[in-house]
């Protein structure tokens, strides 16, 4: 018989709201709970997207409606935009066991994790079809493996989160554009590492704070996949938006190993399912997505749209940096992504 379970304090949140969302959120049903005697499983499905972002309306919800059509007694909560904290933050719970499933960048994952984060390299990948074509490969079978092992977090699947482009008040063509500019990264070592390849000064700022940042003239310019940079309502103090696409992003979507044991085989099985039957409908929302929004910045000038990019270089820069500043298992991700790309 199932019963529901309770897991460990959490202590999440900074404020009562979160808490109260955090406590609501975690704990499923004990290990294998099968929805038999008419008993839910319910997991938390966290996230740092808008409601309206694709990783929600075509990602995290349609994952949450499959599982419900199912019969496999899984239900799902979505916890959308940050509600159960930060993204370092949610994957230590996750680890914990604290919050079942969560979107992850492979960025916010290296500060547990330092291999994965080669996968967010500068240039490592040309497209979404080479990133993807890495994910179905026996190596990142093997990269699966090892996280697993040195974190306790299972990763399910990748989605696409689009591809990364600059903005700032002006066009950056080239490394030398970057000259005299505070180019706001992520604070993690793989983004940060990202902007010394690139040639750009990097400034850590939350995402959160990013347009005021920009607004205030703390700094000059930033770099984000299209459809945040819409979210983010950046072209009211940005004027440039230069089509660098020095970075396929995405996102990870990983469960806590423990909430995994704790389903029965016909529940992961189901779960599994939802998330990577997903992933192609998410990806095509983040394209049509990007696409829609270039035109709309085109038509209406709202944005200038630099598309004259000096690509060649940005990547050759970026390739020689990685292969001098990588080491180990890392360096060893990095040129079987390369190789993957060059094959």
């Amino acid at each position: 018989m199932s019963v529901k379970r309770t897991k460990r304090g959490l202590g999440i949140a900074a404020t009562a709201v979160a808490s109260l969302l955090i406590v609501s959120a975690c704990g499923g049903n004990e290990a294998g709970g099968d929805g038999e005697d008419g008993a839910t499983t319910k997991l938390s499905f966290a996230n740092s997207y808008p409601d309206e972002h694709p990783h929600n309306t075509c990602g995290a919800q349609v994952v949450a409606d499959a599982l419900k059509e199912d019969d496999t007694g899984v239900e799902i909560e979505v916890f959308s935009n940050s509600q159960l904290g930060p993204d370092a933050e949610r994957f230590a719970s996750v680890a914990s066991g604290d919050i079942d499933m969560d979107i992850q960048g492979a960025s916010a994952i290296s500060a547990s994790f330092p291999e994965v984060g080669a996968l967010d390299a500068a240039y490592a990948f040309d497209g979404p079809d080479a990133l993807f074509e890495f994910v179905d490969s026996e190596a990142f079978e093997g990269l699966k493996k090892r996280m697993l092992e040195e974190t306790g977090v299972r990763v399910l699947d990748v989605w696409y989160f689009g591809m990364r482009h600059f903005t700032a008040n002006q066009p950056i063509k080239t490394p030398d554009d970057f000259k005299g500019l505070r180019m706001r990264f992520p604070d993690s070592p793989q983004y940060l590492m990202n902007a010394e390849a690139l040639g750009a000064e990097p400034t850590a700022v939350a995402f959160e704070e990013v347009f005021l940042a920009l607004q205030q003239g703390t700094i000059d310019g930033q770099e984000n996949p299209v459809p945040t940079i819409k979210d983010l309502n950046l072209p009211e103090v940005q004027s440039h938006v230069s089509l660098t696409g020095h970075q396929v992003g995405s996102v990870l979507a990983i469960i806590s190993e423990e909430t995994w044991q704790s389903l029965s085989a016909e529940q992961q099985e189901a779960v599994q399912a939802a998330i990577s039957d997903t992933r192609d409908g998410d990806r095509k929302c983040v394209e049509d997505a990007e696409a829609e929004i270039v035109e709309e910045w085109k038509s209406s000038g709202e944005m200038t749209v630099v598309e004259d990019v000096d690509v060649d270089t940005f990547r050759s820069q970026a390739e020689k940096f990685f292969k001098s500043e990588y080491k180990d298992d890392q360096l060893a991700l990095y040129e079987a992504i390369l190789a993957g790309a060059s094959s």
